[in-house]
This record gives structure tokens, sequence and C-alpha cells, in this order.
């Protein structure tokens, strides 16, 4: 069986590596077994698609609040400086401990220099028209001559004051990146690269036309998240991998994986009385739209925020265990799902610590607000804001360290019982070897099964 193999060096492993599907077709039975199983999920998440569908956010009288704001582009014209004392509110200078961060701010309001920044409005109605607005010396944010910026309009507030800046602009250099991200994909993947980028292109059309409307709307948040992240996960995997037998146990592994994280974190949800209502933004959704499940939000942003790394490992351990059959069909699928589960340890260990970085750095300014009141480790974890955070990262991960012996004992399985089908290969092996090297290639052999009986015995 592996005469032609051993005959040929390292080629036949060298084709293997480069290959960007499975080397043979998978059986007719076992395309229909994967099919049964597939074709009722996949018209499953068809029809919560259709029947959760929203006609779009619903309206509501903005606030005024966070990001519940009318903003316009606008561009800084002129930009001079100023003494504080002239144009703050209170000229009194401060009596107060300068060594305090409100006595530091004060006493720099009074006797610095301060900027009066002229603001023009590019957008909107009230395109062309300008305002002023002065910037303190203690500010994070300093204006500069020519930046871009946003406003936001209140047209409650008195003329003068209905515009105020609330950010830069960011939209170029923001492009820029997004534009060097998209050509390094496309120069390193090339095909596979272009559908990946169709692919997160649809990701982001399912999450914003359907999961944060139907989220909106009053659907369940568990359910929508269910749905959408399903037709996300099939999208994403058949367009970037193909419609083939490989990638349909890559889809069983994500979807057995993705049902592990639903129960675990609502379990855990529940259990830890987590509210998901932790922040200003959280808490202005919940006072918009009181009906929203703040809770059921978690658990649809935990299992959102793991699909993307479910991904990953279902695919690369899938495609782990078919190389391994290629490269020895005699391979039975315990011996497939021993060499693919000690791949997927190591990819595992990376996984796993990229995840908890991942989280960790997005609270980080939050561990260091814990840090400088030198709380302990208990009173952190146990704030619900680090308890979400713990609860996030755990449950993903356990999804994620499941996957792997998931995906490995389906594709082990799946690719062993096609071994019959397969066996067509070996037998025209002799074909292509040449007469004069067949004694040479018996002899080669029988001398390697000598020596590793030798060894055996040994």
């Amino acid at each position: 069986m592996h005469g032609a193999g051993s005959g040929s060096g390292h080629g036949p492993s060298h084709g293997h590596s480069h290959s960007h599907g499975p080397a043979a077709p998978v059986s007719r039975h076992l395309r229909k077994v994967i099919a049964a199983i597939l074709i009722p999920f996949g018209a499953a998440v068809l029809v919560g698609l259709v029947v959760l569908w929203p006609g779009g956010a619903p309206a509501h009288e903005r606030t005024g609040v966070g990001f519940d704001r009318q903003t316009q582009q606008a561009t800084v014209t002129k930009v001079v400086s100023v003494n504080c004392a002239s144009v703050n509110a209170s000229g009194d200078a401060p009596t107060g401990d300068t060594s305090t961060a409100e006595g530091s701010s004060a006493q720099q309001q009074a006797s610095g220099t301060c900027k009066r920044a002229t603001i023009r409005v590019d957008t909107g109605s009230d395109k062309g028209r300008t305002f002023t607005e002065i910037v303190q010396p203690d500010q994070s944010r300093q204006l500069e001559q020519d930046e871009k910026v946003v406003v936001a309009y209140e047209p409650s507030a008195p003329k003068d004051l209905q515009y105020s800046v609330t950010d830069v602009n960011r939209r170029i250099p923001m492009t820029v990146l997004a534009l060097i991200f998209a050509v390094a994909v496309v120069v390193v993947g090339r095909l596979r690269g272009v559908m990946a980028l169709v692919a997160l292109a649809i990701s982001f059309m399912v999450l914003n036309f359907f999961v944060l409307p139907a989220i909106l709307q009053g659907s369940n948040p568990l359910v929508v998240a269910v749905v959408g992240s399903s037709a996300i996960m099939l999208i994403a995997l058949y367009l970037c991998h193909g419609l083939s037998a490989r990638t349909s146990v890559a889809v069983l592994g994500t979807l057995i994986s993705l049902l592990l994280i639903g129960i675990l974190g609502s379990l855990f949800i529940d259990w830890a009385a987590l509210t998901g209502n932790t922040d200003d933004n959280t808490g202005l959704i919940h006072g918009l739209y009181p009906s929203i499940d703040m809770s059921g939000l978690l658990l649809a942003g935990i299992i959102i925020g793991s699909l993307g790394v479910l991904d990953d490992v279902t695919v690369t351990q899938t495609s782990a265990v078919w190389e391994l059959h290629e490269a020895n069909p005699a391979m039975g699928w315990r011996g497939l799902y021993r060499a693919g589960i000690r791949i997927g340890r190591d990819h595992i260990a990376s996984v796993v610590n990229t995840l908890v970085l991942a989280y960790a750095g997005a609270a980080l300014p939050l561990l260091l607000l814990f840090s400088i009141a030198q709380s302990s480790v208990g009173a952190v974890a146990n704030s619900e804001l680090v308890a979400e955070e713990i609860v996030r990262t755990l449950v993903g991960s356990i999804g994620l360290v499941a996957s792997v012996p998931v995906t490995t004992v389906l594709a082990a399985l799946v690719v062993s019982a096609d071994r019959p089908s397969s066996g067509k290969a070996p037998a025209t092996a002799p074909e292509v070897i040449p007469a004069a090297s067949v004694g040479t290639t018996a002899s080669g052999t029988a001398q390697a099964r000598g020596g590793r009986g030798k060894r055996r015995k040994r």
C-alpha cells in the first residue's frame, strides 16, 4: 500500500501539503448521512431568518445621551490662544488643595492658557454654520486648525449652545487601515482571501440587518443569536472552504460546540445572577428598550463572540485529520483521532491564551482602576463588571476546548468509514512502478518490515 510513496521520496507528501480540498471524495452513503443532518439544519436556519426577520430598527425619540445623539461632520477652521480666566464662567482663583486632580484642574482653568476654536458645520441643514468652543488646557483632546471633527446637535438648547464637539473624525485613517488589511488578505490568501473578505462582509450584513434590529424589536436575544450565528457559520465556512464533506464535518463540530456554549452560558449567567446591565451603554439600551432581556443579550454576545474562533479550530482539526488519512489510508479512526488530538492540543493551548488575553486587553482600563483601588482579587472577580468577563471568557474557552475532540472524532469517523471506497488507489500503484524496480521495492519493503520486527524483539 505504501510502495509508491516509498519509491517517490517526499513527492506525494509535498503534493498533499498544497492540496486545497479532499484528495478523494467521500462515499455516496456518507454524503447522504451528512446531508441528512445539515439540510434540515440549514432549512431550520432559513425558516428562523424568515420568521424573525425585522423590518428595520424601531424608531424612537433621541435622548441626547451617549451615542443616542444627532451628529454632523465639521471642520476646525481657526484656533487662537486665550487666557482661561477671561473665558471661563468662574473667574475666582481656587483655594483648595492643588495636589489633587480636581484642585490641579481648577488651577489650570483659572491661570492657564486655553484655546478658542471656531468650528464650521459641514453636513446637515445647518451646513456652513459656525460656532466657537473653549478647550481647557487639561482636556485630553486638544483641537487643531483644519482638523475634521464630529459635532453633536441638540435642537432644544440655546442657539449658541446647540452644537458641541464630541469626537475626532477618524474615517480616513480607519478606511486606509481597512484597505491595508484587505490587500494583505488578498495578497497572501489569493482566491481564499477574496472569499474570506466576502464572508466577512456577509457576516456584518447579517449582524447589521438581522441580529441587531431583531433584538431591538423585542425578539429573544438568544434565539436571534443562535439563528444569526448559524447563518454566518454556514455562509462563511462553505464560501471560504467549499461545499465538501470536510467543510460539513467542521460545520457539525462548530454546531455542537456552540450548543455547549449556549447551555453553559445560560446556566452560569443565571447562577451568577448576571444582569448584563453593567455600564452606561447597556443602561441606555435598557432605558430606551425596557423589553430587551439584558441577560439574554449577554448570552447572545458570548455565542457570537465565540463563533469566529470556533470556526478556526474546527476547520484546522478537520483538515489535519483529512491530511493524516491521505498520508496513511490504512490508519483506522482511533489512530487518526490520536494523531489529530495531538495537533489539537497545541492549537487549543494557543487559542485559549489568545481568547483570555483578548478579553483582558478589552477590560484593561477597568482592571487598572481596581489595581489603583488596591482591591483584592476576590473582590475584583466578584464585581459584576469583571464577573461578566470571566463568565464570557471561561464559557467560550470551554466550548473551544470541547470543539477539538468533538471535531477530531467526527472527522476520524467520516474518513475512516471511506477506506473501502478509497482502496482503488493502492491497487493501481504497482502499474506505475517500473518492472526493474519491483524487486528492489519489494525487498526494501521486506527489509523495512523486518527491521521493525527486530526493533520489537529488542
